[in-house]
């Protein structure tokens, strides 16, 4: 299982046993490989001084205890993202016995640019083409044999998820060799690389593709650079690049870049051959071209959105929440619970600690597993199976125009929908977008108004039982007060956006085993890390209504949600555990919900507010983690009260407009 602490992490990277490294761009299958190759048991640590994850695991390759690890995807070795550093960093300090170059076959030219920088590093690897079953169901056919013997290196074809090919992928390992395949560049360029390799000392990749990073302009490189070398040798390199960038009109970079395509595409256009592909495949093509289209794109949103709600909100939060609610735990559980704990336990203050108003029984076990549980699980359902689809990316694209507005590009759209699973979750991953301004404002947005999937799925039920309009306005105040506030931090917080470059994986159908798979692990996260804070927030109810905090609380609270916002005065208890956990406190409004004390407008001023709210406890010590404490604070200080403001402004506005949802 995966294990986030990170000493297992240390003692892997520690050990002389016989490593093997995984790298490829994004979305090539090195997780399912890295799956097949090491079985269950992994370990998960960040990378020393950085706060990427990086996969670890045990496998036995030729008879011997091998360490495979699976490195962040990148799409170039010169790092761009503190995941492209990560994985550079390894090649670099931390030497491999062998490489495996993943490369997704339907898209291989991309993949051949990493081809070539491990080339030039004369690092011994291997090619794996996986995915070769999809590029066939578009007519595209790889001559790897043609491609093994232009490389200099084993060249095999997988299909990870299958498990086709791993019997040669194994074989494959046994026999690394660097590629002899090289790329020329200008002659001012390759002078460069000469002078600056007479400069460099040895390393775990070779003196030329140093210098080509140095010639690219990669800023990364510099604290390995003054750690190897005297300052003033430092300085006659770069003074060497400097004089050879005043010979172009473009950047370095770009050239060197620009060569390697040229060389890859050369490389391709004698191994690559086209076919007609299958009709399957032109209608998957088809449906994911257009729903990545800004108008033909909405309709399929639209029914996403639609079927996510029936699933989630109608089965789900109704159906489900249903049976579990009233008949498991009302009629048979929490009756039984009753009695034996009067039978067994004849102290008042203990019995009603377990089974009272603010029982561990009668609320915490019943807002978790009857009430939350099932609406988590058949969201993380629908979510996997949004995710194995190849979907989100695509609406990653349609929406990158309007995440334009908010200095941001399409990309940033991804930590959001995964915030829709866990904002915890989804604050580590904005390590993905390019730029500290993007990382700061998708955080912001984060906290602000992206409800997880516990949250998502009790607001759901509770607006199931609402007008369309009701749904449409909780829905629309928050997406326009995002956009409002992304506008305005983009205006504020300094820096430029990143260009926009995201890969596509193919439209497919979700294997059924993946999808019980990756809702079980989900299903078990949340009954491991949200049903003990359940438990937390109800005994710190419990205290609260017996030393008369809540009482306090209430009072002091009563002219913000009863007068502003115009809610009863309970729901203040759902405001303040609803910092324990977001879910909880939704959970808590669904309760006032089904005992009646709540109207139409009372539901949508309540919902807005508690999605706007400042986030669970863990993601906000995600924030000081990720971006540090002042800058959490300094979001915390604003979200809190800009919650209640935006409530109290719509609770005036529904009233006075007198509309009836």
């Amino acid at each position: 299982m995966h294990d986030h602490g990170s000493q297992e992490g240390m003692k892997y990277r520690d050990s002389n046993q016989y490593k093997v490294l995984l790298i490829g761009n994004p979305n090539v299958g090195k997780s399912a490989l890295f799956g097949l190759l090491t079985g269950t048991y992994v370990t998960v640590s960040n990378y020393p001084g950085t706060t990427v994850e990086v996969t670890y695991g045990n496998a036995w390759l030729n008879k011997a205890r091998t360490l495979v690890i699976d490195t962040p995807g990148v799409n170039s070795l010169v790092p761009m993202s503190e995941d492209e550093k990560v994985t550079r960093d390894m090649l670099l300090s931390d030497r491999a016995d062998v490489v495996v170059q993943v490369a997704d076959t339907k898209n291989l030219r991309r993949g051949l640019l990493i081809t070539l920088q491990l080339a030039e590093m004369t690092v011994p690897f291997i090619l794996d083409l996986n995915m070769d079953d999809e590029a066939r169901s578009r007519g595209i056919v790889i001559d790897q044999e043609k491609l093994s013997a232009l490389l200099g290196i084993e060249v095999v074809k997988t299909v990870a998820i299958r498990r086709s090919g791993i019997d040669k992928l194994l074989k494959g390992v046994q026999h690394p060799r660097p590629s002899q395949v090289k790329v020329q560049y200008d002659a001012a360029i390759e002078g460069a690389i000469r002078d600056i390799s007479s400069l460099l000392p040895e390393a775990n990749i070779s003196r030329r593709a140093i210098a080509l990073m140095v010639l690219s302009g990669d800023e990364s490189l510099k604290g390995w650079l003054h750690a190897n070398l005297q300052d003033h040798v430092v300085a006659d390199i770069e003074e060497i690049r400097q004089a050879t960038q005043s010979k172009f009109n473009n950047s370095l970079g770009y050239l060197i870049n620009q060569r390697r395509m040229k060389k890859a595409d050369e490389l391709l256009d004698e191994v690559l051959s086209l076919h007609e592909a299958g009709k399957g495949s032109a209608i998957a093509f088809n449906v994911g071209r257009w729903s990545m289209h800004p108008v033909y794109g909405l309709p399929i949103l639209l029914a996403v959105l639609y079927l996510v709600y029936q699933f989630v909100g109608v089965l789900g939060a109704g159906t489900a929440v249903g049976f579990l609610e009233e008949t498991v735990f009302g009629e048979y559980l929490n009756p039984w619970m009753t009695k034996i704990v009067h039978f067994l336990i004849p102290v008042p203050f203990i019995q009603e600690l377990l089974i009272g108003d603010y029982g561990i029984f009668t609320m915490a076990l019943t807002y978790a597993i009857a009430i939350v549980l099932p609406i988590v699980g058949f969201f993380f359902i629908a979510f996997s199976l949004l995710e194995d689809s190849g979907y989100l990316p695509r609406l990653a694209v349609m929406v990158n125009k309007v995440f334009k507005i908010m200095g941001l590009n399409g990309k940033a759209v991804l930590p959001m929908i995964l915030g829709l699973g866990c904002d915890t979750m989804a604050t580590l991953t904005t390590r993905i977008l390019e730029t500290k301004k993007e990382r700061i404002l998708v955080t912001l947005l984060l906290a602000l108004g992206v409800p997880c999937s516990a949250q998502l799925g009790v607001i759901l039920g509770l607006v199931s039982g609402l007008s369309g309009l009701a749904t449409f306005i909780w829905l629309g105040t928050l997406v326009a007060m995002m956009l409002l506030v992304g506008y305005l931090a983009a205006k504020i917080i300094p820096g430029d956006p990143s260009d926009f470059v995201l890969e596509l994986p193919p439209i497919r159908i979700p294997q059924f085993s993946n999808i019980l798979i990756k809702t079980l692990a989900r299903v078990q996260w949340y009954l491991k890390e949200a049903v003990p804070l359940f438990i937390l927030g109800t005994f710190i109810l419990f205290i609260g209504h017996k030393v008369g905090a809540l009482a306090y609380i209430q009072k002091i609270t009563d002219p913000i949600v009863v007068n502003f916002l115009g809610l009863p005065s309970r729901a203040a208890e759902a405001f303040v555990i609803g910092f324990l956990r977001r879910d909880y406190g939704a959970a808590g409004l669904f309760m006032l919900s089904r005992e009646g004390l709540l109207d139409p407008i009372q539901i949508v001023v309540s919902l807005t507010v508690m999605t706007l709210f400042v986030p669970c406890i863990a993601n906000f010590f995600m924030m000081v983690k990720e971006r540090g404490t002042r800058t959490a604070l300094y979001m915390a200080a604003f979200i809190f009260p800009f919650a209640f403001i935006v409530g109290g402004a719509l609770n005036w506005l529904l009233r006075a407009l007198q509309v009836e949802l």
